[in-house]
């Protein structure tokens, strides 16, 4: 049966652009009441301000996921508005592209560790009681780089292997008093995470971003995808969906999927 979001209370991080506001506004069509977190308040301010113009409910909370404190108020003000929490959706995170070897400085890898992992980690921690009350969901917007090693993105690869261990963990522990949905993409359009890579100097990669092959994924379908996976209680989605043969490769046929993956990460060169 599939699942209707109308009078849903869900959170999504990362939500002041790219997949992260796209899922808010289509949620809050639906029906769903978003709470929209993000460290950038001006940008929340016109996400809310287009969900509301169409008739949604939802409401900005400015956070930084990397700060416990705030990933807590994050959670309380939630509560405090709605009552209630039925949809955790871990959307935030910071890439990378560049070879491990051609680094100047490593140190940006302990920011992209506290981002990724750390920062769904302690939003997990705040919500998981709120979550068991409802029998609620925690969605984790993943990538394929969960699931096998990735050229040019060896530190964004280990955080989200991290979190992959985590919420899998999580998922045992919980014993089905919380429902997991991992979602493992491929390249998206139209989203920041490029633009906001680490480059060899540590630095963002701004406007000199990777361009997208037709092997990506519109922001849209994207979405819909998530969302879709969400109404129908799905345990592991795959965006495109020729990505859940990832899994199996990797163990039986290593060598023809690293031969693909270096060929597609040559394909997205400048």
């Amino acid at each position: 049966m599939k699942l209707n979001l109308s009078e849903k209370i869900f959170i999504i991080t990362g939500a002041s652009s790219g997949i992260g506001e796209s899922l808010s506004k289509k949620l809050a069509q639906k029906g769903a009441h978003v709470v929209c977190a993000a460290r950038r308040a001006e940008k929340l301010d016109r996400v809310i301000t287009g969900i509301k113009s169409q008739g949604g409910t939802a409401i900005s909370v400015p956070t930084d996921i990397t700060n416990l404190q705030q990933c807590q108020s994050l959670v309380e003000e939630t509560i405090e508005r709605f009552g209630k929490l039925d949809v955790l959706v871990l959307n935030a995170g910071i890439s990378m592209w560049t070879p491990f070897e051609e680094l100047n400085d490593v140190s940006f890898f302990r920011q992209l560790m506290e981002t990724n992992y750390m920062g769904a980690i302690q939003c997990c921690h705040a919500a998981i009681p709120h979550l068991r009350s409802r029998s609620g969901l925690i969605v984790s917007c993943s990538t394929a780089q969960a699931l096998m090693g990735f050229p040019n993105h060896s530190g964004y690869a280990a955080t989200k292997h991290a979190l992959h261990g985590f919420l899998e963990s999580l998922d045992f522990e919980m014993r089905g008093e919380i429902n997991f949905l991992e979602v493992i993409m491929g390249w998206i359009q139209d989203t920041e995470l490029r633009e906001n890579a680490f480059g060899p100097d540590g630095k963002k990669m701004g406007e000199n971003k990777r361009k997208y092959t037709s092997q990506s994924v519109t922001l849209e379908d994207c979405t819909d995808a998530i969302i879709a996976g969400i109404e129908t209680n799905k345990k592991t989605i795959y965006i495109p969906g020729k990505l859940r043969l990832v899994p199996f490769l990797n163990v039986f046929f290593k060598a023809f999927l690293r031969r693909k993956v270096s060929k597609a990460v040559d394909d997205h060169r400048d």
